[in-house]
């Protein structure tokens, strides 16, 4: 978490994003290149009642968006999870978005590294992140009660503090993901919304650091 008066990274996206798994190194680098630290902040791609089936029309767009992002991006996709997941999944965001929050509720300093495990392991390792039952070995290793954890994945209010980062979202404006703000002086200035180098968000971030 960015600490209060310092500048500071706000990262809207989703761990279901494929362009935002693809932006991943983009913002290690930049994070790591000015000392900056990183809020996130869940966008939601299609939490709940915007759930799409794996149809057959969604799986030919997937296998398409995910070999252009890994050719531009070199970040590694598994598109054989499509097999494994079938035409009765649904491409339901939520429960990946919940437990970011809820790592940020319970251990602030990892909601990033969690954010970048989700991904990894959905696009790289054909992990069923929308699974409850996965998240016992997707946080070990964290500052959290794998058991607890995973029962606050039903909470009602993890769920909630889930969508009110959607609305916040929506409040500022961000309607696509990966989007990329830089949090100084007490105002946001827009770094990025969409996938872009790091080029380019280093010459955005001279004119503002």
């Amino acid at each position: 978490m960015t600490s209060d008066g310092q500048p500071g990274l706000v990262y809207v996206g989703d761990p279901m994003c494929s362009w935002c798994w693809g932006f991943a190194p983009v913002i290690d680098r930049i994070a790591s290149n000015h000392g900056l630290g990183i809020d996130v902040v869940v966008g939601g791609l299609r939490p709940g009642p915007a759930a799409q089936p794996l149809n057959e029309r969604m799986e030919e767009f997937l296998r398409r968006e995910w070999a252009m992002i890994a050719q531009r991006t070199g970040q590694p996709f598994d598109v054989a999870i499509l097999e494994d997941l079938g035409s009765s999944w649904s491409y339901d965001t939520e429960t990946p978005a919940m437990a970011v929050v809820e790592m940020r509720r319970q251990s602030p300093n990892e909601t990033w590294r969690l954010f970048g495990r989700l991904q990894r392991a959905f696009y790289a390792e054909r992990i069923d992140v929308t699974d409850p039952g996965v998240y016992p070995e997707l946080v070990g290793g964290f500052d959290v009660d794998p058991a607890e954890f995973v029962d606050r994945l039903a909470a009602d209010d993890v769920k909630k503090r889930a969508w009110a980062d959607f609305a916040q979202a929506r409040r500022w404006g961000i309607t696509g993901f990966p989007t990329l703000l830089l949090r100084q002086g007490g105002r946001l200035h827009l770094l990025a919304a969409g996938y872009r180098p790091v080029e380019d968000i280093e010459a955005g971030l001279a004119g503002v650091l």
